[in-house]
Protein backbone atom coordinates (compact mmCIF):
# COMPACT_ATOMS: atom_id res chain seq x y z
CA UNK A 1 0.00 0.00 0.00
CA UNK A 2 1.04 3.41 -0.51
CA UNK A 3 1.68 6.05 2.33
CA UNK A 4 2.86 9.38 2.89
CA UNK A 5 5.88 9.54 5.25
CA UNK A 6 6.68 13.11 7.15
CA UNK A 7 10.22 14.35 7.02
CA UNK A 8 9.25 17.70 7.68
CA UNK A 9 6.92 20.34 5.87
CA UNK A 10 8.68 20.46 2.65
CA UNK A 11 9.24 17.05 2.63
CA UNK A 12 6.45 14.34 2.04
CA UNK A 13 7.66 11.02 0.63
CA UNK A 14 4.99 8.58 -0.99
CA UNK A 15 6.39 5.36 -0.26
CA UNK A 16 5.11 1.50 -0.27
CA UNK A 17 4.57 -0.53 2.76
CA UNK A 18 2.98 -3.40 3.58
CA UNK A 19 -0.85 -3.80 4.50
CA UNK A 20 -0.63 -4.40 7.70
CA UNK A 21 -1.70 -7.78 9.61
CA UNK A 22 -4.55 -7.64 12.21
CA UNK A 23 -5.30 -9.99 15.49
CA UNK A 24 -8.43 -11.24 16.35
CA UNK A 25 -9.62 -8.35 18.23
CA UNK A 26 -8.34 -5.75 15.38
CA UNK A 27 -9.15 -4.11 12.58
CA UNK A 28 -7.97 -2.89 8.89
CA UNK A 29 -9.52 0.00 7.79
CA UNK A 30 -9.47 1.26 4.27
CA UNK A 31 -9.25 4.92 4.45
CA UNK A 32 -11.61 7.10 2.25
CA UNK A 33 -10.66 10.34 3.94
CA UNK A 34 -7.85 11.86 6.46
CA UNK A 35 -7.51 15.79 7.00
CA UNK A 36 -4.34 17.72 7.22
CA UNK A 37 -4.66 19.20 10.87
CA UNK A 38 -2.66 22.42 11.68
CA UNK A 39 -1.02 20.11 14.46
CA UNK A 40 0.25 18.13 11.77
CA UNK A 41 2.78 21.15 10.61
CA UNK A 42 3.72 22.16 13.57
CA UNK A 43 7.67 21.05 13.27
CA UNK A 44 8.40 22.09 16.30
CA UNK A 45 6.29 19.18 17.68
CA UNK A 46 6.67 16.83 14.30
CA UNK A 47 10.13 17.02 13.08
CA UNK A 48 11.93 15.18 16.19
CA UNK A 49 9.88 11.85 15.98
CA UNK A 50 10.26 11.77 11.97
CA UNK A 51 10.16 9.79 9.64
CA UNK A 52 6.77 9.08 10.42
CA UNK A 53 3.24 8.21 8.61
CA UNK A 54 0.86 11.25 10.45
CA UNK A 55 -2.77 11.52 9.77
CA UNK A 56 -5.38 11.59 12.51
CA UNK A 57 -8.99 12.88 11.16
CA UNK A 58 -9.55 9.74 9.47
CA UNK A 59 -12.58 7.86 7.85
CA UNK A 60 -13.23 4.69 6.20
CA UNK A 61 -14.56 1.12 5.03
CA UNK A 62 -13.79 -1.21 7.41
CA UNK A 63 -12.22 -3.97 4.67
CA UNK A 64 -11.49 -7.06 7.15
CA UNK A 65 -12.46 -7.37 10.78
CA UNK A 66 -10.65 -9.81 13.15
CA UNK A 67 -12.55 -12.68 14.62
CA UNK A 68 -13.38 -11.34 18.22
CA UNK A 69 -14.68 -8.35 16.85
CA UNK A 70 -18.37 -8.30 16.90
CA UNK A 71 -19.86 -4.87 17.13
CA UNK A 72 -18.66 -3.84 13.39
CA UNK A 73 -18.33 -6.11 9.93
CA UNK A 74 -16.71 -5.81 6.82
CA UNK A 75 -18.06 -2.70 4.59
CA UNK A 76 -19.49 -0.43 7.77
CA UNK A 77 -18.60 3.31 7.28
CA UNK A 78 -17.02 4.37 10.11
CA UNK A 79 -14.83 7.23 11.82
CA UNK A 80 -11.98 6.23 13.95
CA UNK A 81 -10.35 8.56 17.01
CA UNK A 82 -6.85 8.07 17.00
CA UNK A 83 -6.41 8.65 20.93
CA UNK A 84 -8.57 7.24 23.07
CA UNK A 85 -8.78 6.75 26.90
CA UNK A 86 -8.94 4.15 29.45
CA UNK A 87 -12.03 5.66 31.24
CA UNK A 88 -11.16 4.66 34.75
CA UNK A 89 -8.23 6.73 35.86
CA UNK A 90 -8.33 9.39 37.98
CA UNK A 91 -8.10 11.89 35.46
CA UNK A 92 -10.97 10.33 33.31
CA UNK A 93 -13.15 10.00 36.44
CA UNK A 94 -13.01 13.67 36.78
CA UNK A 95 -13.63 14.24 33.47
CA UNK A 96 -10.27 15.45 32.42
CA UNK A 97 -10.03 12.45 29.53
CA UNK A 98 -7.72 14.57 27.45
CA UNK A 99 -4.75 14.16 30.25
CA UNK A 100 -5.52 10.51 30.10
CA UNK A 101 -1.93 8.99 29.87
CA UNK A 102 -3.84 5.95 27.82
CA UNK A 103 -4.97 8.60 25.50
CA UNK A 104 -2.13 10.09 24.87
CA UNK A 105 -0.44 6.50 24.32
CA UNK A 106 -2.90 4.92 22.12
CA UNK A 107 -3.23 5.22 18.22
CA UNK A 108 -3.78 3.26 15.23
CA UNK A 109 -0.69 2.00 12.75
CA UNK A 110 0.94 3.80 10.58
CA UNK A 111 -1.09 6.77 10.40
CA UNK A 112 -4.56 8.04 8.48
CA UNK A 113 -2.05 9.07 5.79
CA UNK A 114 -2.10 5.60 4.16
CA UNK A 115 -4.02 3.71 2.36
CA UNK A 116 -4.97 1.25 4.89
CA UNK A 117 -4.67 1.10 8.89
CA UNK A 118 -4.36 -0.95 11.82
CA UNK A 119 -7.01 -0.31 14.71
CA UNK A 120 -6.03 -1.82 18.21
CA UNK A 121 -9.10 -3.23 19.62
CA UNK A 122 -8.92 -0.41 22.88
CA UNK A 123 -9.42 2.37 19.77
CA UNK A 124 -12.46 0.12 17.98
CA UNK A 125 -14.52 -0.08 21.15
CA UNK A 126 -14.45 3.60 22.22
CA UNK A 127 -13.22 5.38 19.51
CA UNK A 128 -15.06 4.17 16.46
CA UNK A 129 -18.42 5.44 15.46
CA UNK A 130 -20.84 4.34 12.18
CA UNK A 131 -20.65 6.94 9.56
CA UNK A 132 -24.52 7.94 9.11
CA UNK A 133 -25.34 8.00 5.17
CA UNK A 134 -25.61 11.89 5.48
CA UNK A 135 -22.54 12.21 5.86
CA UNK A 136 -19.07 11.97 3.44
CA UNK A 137 -16.31 10.59 4.47
CA UNK A 138 -15.09 14.03 3.84
CA UNK A 139 -17.67 15.61 6.34
CA UNK A 140 -16.63 12.88 8.60
CA UNK A 141 -12.88 14.13 8.64
CA UNK A 142 -14.47 16.71 11.04
CA UNK A 143 -15.43 15.00 13.52
CA UNK A 144 -12.56 14.64 15.69
CA UNK A 145 -11.47 18.48 15.36
CA UNK A 146 -15.34 19.62 16.21
CA UNK A 147 -14.81 17.14 18.78
CA UNK A 148 -11.91 19.80 20.51
CA UNK A 149 -13.91 22.42 19.67
CA UNK A 150 -16.81 21.10 21.85
CA UNK A 151 -14.75 19.77 24.40
CA UNK A 152 -13.01 23.51 24.93
CA UNK A 153 -16.28 25.66 24.38
CA UNK A 154 -17.87 23.06 27.10
CA UNK A 155 -14.90 23.98 29.38
CA UNK A 156 -15.16 27.96 28.89
CA UNK A 157 -18.93 27.26 29.59
CA UNK A 158 -20.00 29.68 26.70
CA UNK A 159 -23.70 31.39 27.30
CA UNK A 160 -26.36 32.36 25.66
CA UNK A 161 -26.23 36.32 25.10
CA UNK A 162 -22.40 36.60 25.53
CA UNK A 163 -20.10 37.83 23.31
CA UNK A 164 -17.46 35.85 21.73
CA UNK A 165 -13.90 36.75 20.27
CA UNK A 166 -12.25 34.18 18.19
CA UNK A 167 -8.22 35.14 17.41
CA UNK A 168 -7.43 33.36 14.31
CA UNK A 169 -10.17 32.75 11.55
CA UNK A 170 -7.87 28.94 10.55
CA UNK A 171 -10.11 25.51 10.94
CA UNK A 172 -10.29 25.82 14.47
CA UNK A 173 -11.44 29.19 14.39
CA UNK A 174 -14.09 28.68 12.39
CA UNK A 175 -15.07 25.51 13.76
CA UNK A 176 -15.80 27.61 16.64
CA UNK A 177 -17.36 30.21 14.94
CA UNK A 178 -20.19 27.85 13.56
CA UNK A 179 -20.62 26.05 17.38
CA UNK A 180 -20.42 29.33 18.98
CA UNK A 181 -23.65 30.49 16.79
CA UNK A 182 -25.15 26.52 17.68
CA UNK A 183 -24.67 27.74 21.51
CA UNK A 184 -26.56 30.89 21.04
CA UNK A 185 -23.77 33.28 21.52
CA UNK A 186 -25.08 36.79 20.78
CA UNK A 187 -22.14 38.20 19.32
CA UNK A 188 -19.61 36.37 17.23
CA UNK A 189 -16.27 38.17 16.37
CA UNK A 190 -12.88 37.08 14.49
CA UNK A 191 -9.86 38.28 13.79
CA UNK A 192 -7.02 37.21 11.38
CA UNK A 193 -4.39 38.50 9.10
CA UNK A 194 -5.78 36.62 6.11
CA UNK A 195 -8.22 38.36 4.44
CA UNK A 196 -9.01 35.10 2.82
CA UNK A 197 -9.74 33.81 5.89
CA UNK A 198 -11.79 36.99 7.04
CA UNK A 199 -13.62 36.52 4.33
CA UNK A 200 -14.71 33.36 4.58
CA UNK A 201 -15.59 34.26 8.72
CA UNK A 202 -17.73 36.93 7.51
CA UNK A 203 -19.79 34.32 4.65
CA UNK A 204 -20.05 31.94 7.76
CA UNK A 205 -22.08 34.21 9.64
CA UNK A 206 -19.50 36.07 11.66
CA UNK A 207 -21.03 39.51 13.19
CA UNK A 208 -17.43 40.98 12.76
CA UNK A 209 -14.14 40.46 11.15
CA UNK A 210 -11.46 42.68 12.07
CA UNK A 211 -7.89 42.71 10.80
CA UNK A 212 -5.75 41.64 13.62
CA UNK A 213 -3.06 44.32 12.70
CA UNK A 214 -5.77 46.97 13.50
CA UNK A 215 -6.34 48.37 17.18
CA UNK A 216 -8.73 45.49 18.46
CA UNK A 217 -9.31 47.22 21.66
CA UNK A 218 -10.87 50.26 19.84
CA UNK A 219 -12.38 48.70 17.48
CA UNK A 220 -14.33 46.26 19.64
CA UNK A 221 -15.23 48.51 21.88
CA UNK A 222 -16.71 51.20 19.45
CA UNK A 223 -18.65 47.81 17.62
CA UNK A 224 -19.68 46.12 20.99
CA UNK A 225 -20.94 49.08 22.71
CA UNK A 226 -18.07 49.63 24.78
CA UNK A 227 -17.37 46.46 26.03
CA UNK A 228 -14.81 43.52 25.54
CA UNK A 229 -15.55 40.20 24.74
CA UNK A 230 -17.23 38.26 27.54
CA UNK A 231 -15.20 34.93 25.82
CA UNK A 232 -12.03 35.03 24.32
CA UNK A 233 -10.96 32.30 22.06
CA UNK A 234 -7.32 32.05 21.11
CA UNK A 235 -7.10 29.62 17.56
CA UNK A 236 -3.46 30.50 16.69
CA UNK A 237 -0.49 30.06 18.20
CA UNK A 238 1.20 33.22 17.75
CA UNK A 239 2.27 34.91 20.54
CA UNK A 240 1.31 38.04 19.43
CA UNK A 241 -2.56 36.79 19.85
CA UNK A 242 -2.02 35.88 23.48
CA UNK A 243 -0.57 39.34 24.13
CA UNK A 244 -3.78 40.86 22.07
CA UNK A 245 -6.26 38.07 24.33
CA UNK A 246 -5.56 39.41 27.28
CA UNK A 247 -5.91 42.80 26.52
CA UNK A 248 -9.40 41.76 24.99
CA UNK A 249 -11.16 40.09 27.81
CA UNK A 250 -14.34 41.79 30.03
CA UNK A 251 -14.51 41.59 33.64
CA UNK A 252 -15.38 38.11 34.84
CA UNK A 253 -14.36 36.91 31.16
CA UNK A 254 -12.83 33.49 30.08
CA UNK A 255 -10.11 33.63 27.99
CA UNK A 256 -9.99 29.47 26.60
CA UNK A 257 -6.07 28.91 25.59
CA UNK A 258 -7.38 26.43 22.13
CA UNK A 259 -3.78 26.68 20.73
CA UNK A 260 -0.69 26.02 22.40
CA UNK A 261 2.61 28.70 21.60
CA UNK A 262 6.12 27.32 20.62
CA UNK A 263 7.85 25.56 23.59
CA UNK A 264 9.51 27.55 26.20
CA UNK A 265 7.60 30.86 25.79
CA UNK A 266 6.20 32.02 29.00
CA UNK A 267 3.20 34.91 28.88
CA UNK A 268 3.22 37.60 31.15
CA UNK A 269 -0.38 37.84 32.84
CA UNK A 270 -1.48 40.74 34.65
CA UNK A 271 -2.26 39.01 38.02
CA UNK A 272 -3.56 41.65 39.96
CA UNK A 273 -5.89 42.88 37.52
CA UNK A 274 -7.12 39.51 36.84
CA UNK A 275 -7.59 39.40 40.26
CA UNK A 276 -9.68 41.94 40.51
CA UNK A 277 -11.97 41.68 37.38
CA UNK A 278 -12.37 37.93 38.11
CA UNK A 279 -10.95 37.03 34.90
CA UNK A 280 -10.13 33.18 34.31
CA UNK A 281 -7.45 31.48 31.93
CA UNK A 282 -7.99 28.42 30.58
CA UNK A 283 -6.74 25.61 28.63
CA UNK A 284 -8.57 23.00 25.98
CA UNK A 285 -6.67 20.27 24.67
CA UNK A 286 -8.04 16.93 22.37
CA UNK A 287 -11.17 15.33 22.70
CA UNK A 288 -12.86 12.66 24.28
CA UNK A 289 -15.18 10.17 23.07
CA UNK A 290 -17.92 11.61 24.91
CA UNK A 291 -17.25 15.08 22.58
CA UNK A 292 -16.88 13.39 19.16
CA UNK A 293 -20.03 11.63 19.60
CA UNK A 294 -21.47 14.40 19.97
CA UNK A 295 -19.67 16.16 17.12
CA UNK A 296 -20.90 13.22 15.06
CA UNK A 297 -24.54 14.26 16.13
CA UNK A 298 -24.52 17.93 14.79
CA UNK A 299 -23.08 16.81 11.95
CA UNK A 300 -25.86 14.25 11.10
CA UNK A 301 -28.66 16.75 12.49
CA UNK A 302 -27.42 19.72 10.30
CA UNK A 303 -26.99 21.74 12.87
CA UNK A 304 -23.11 22.69 11.75
CA UNK A 305 -22.01 22.02 8.26
CA UNK A 306 -18.62 22.08 7.26
CA UNK A 307 -18.85 21.48 3.38
CA UNK A 308 -17.79 24.79 3.28
CA UNK A 309 -15.02 24.70 4.88
CA UNK A 310 -13.54 22.05 2.53
CA UNK A 311 -11.26 23.92 -0.06
CA UNK A 312 -9.03 20.98 -1.39
CA UNK A 313 -9.25 17.51 -2.03
CA UNK A 314 -6.57 16.00 -3.07
CA UNK A 315 -5.05 12.39 -3.84
CA UNK A 316 -2.46 10.78 -0.82
CA UNK A 317 0.18 11.10 -4.20
CA UNK A 318 -0.21 14.92 -3.65
CA UNK A 319 0.29 14.74 0.05
CA UNK A 320 3.18 17.39 -0.31
CA UNK A 321 1.31 19.87 -1.97
CA UNK A 322 -1.42 19.50 0.93
CA UNK A 323 1.23 19.87 3.26
CA UNK A 324 2.90 23.13 1.81
CA UNK A 325 -0.96 24.32 1.61
CA UNK A 326 -1.74 23.78 4.91
CA UNK A 327 1.58 25.00 6.30
CA UNK A 328 1.31 28.30 4.55
CA UNK A 329 -2.11 29.18 5.70
CA UNK A 330 -2.81 31.22 2.90
CA UNK A 331 -5.99 30.79 0.09
CA UNK A 332 -6.94 27.34 2.03
CA UNK A 333 -9.16 26.31 5.39
CA UNK A 334 -9.57 22.86 4.97
CA UNK A 335 -7.04 20.46 3.13
CA UNK A 336 -8.52 16.52 3.12
CA UNK A 337 -6.48 13.65 1.47
CA UNK A 338 -8.46 11.28 0.01
CA UNK A 339 -7.56 7.69 -1.60
CA UNK A 340 -8.84 6.44 -4.61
Amino acid sequence: MQVAVYYNNRDIRIQEQPIPEIADDEILLQVKASGICGSDVLEWYRVKKAPLVLGHEVTGVIAKCGSKVKKFKAGDRVFVAHHVPCNGCRYCLAGNHTVCQTLQSTNFYPGGFSEYIRVPAINIERGMFMLPENISFEEGTFIEPLGCVLRGQRISDIKEGQTVLILGAGISGLLHLLLARVNKAARIVLTDINEYRLKIAKELGADLVINAKDDLVSVLRKENVGRLADQVIICTGALSAFHQGLALVERAGTIMCFAATDPGVTLPVPVNEFWRQSIKIMHSYGASPLDETQALELLETGKISVKKLITHRLNLKDAGLGFKLVAEAKDCIKVILETK
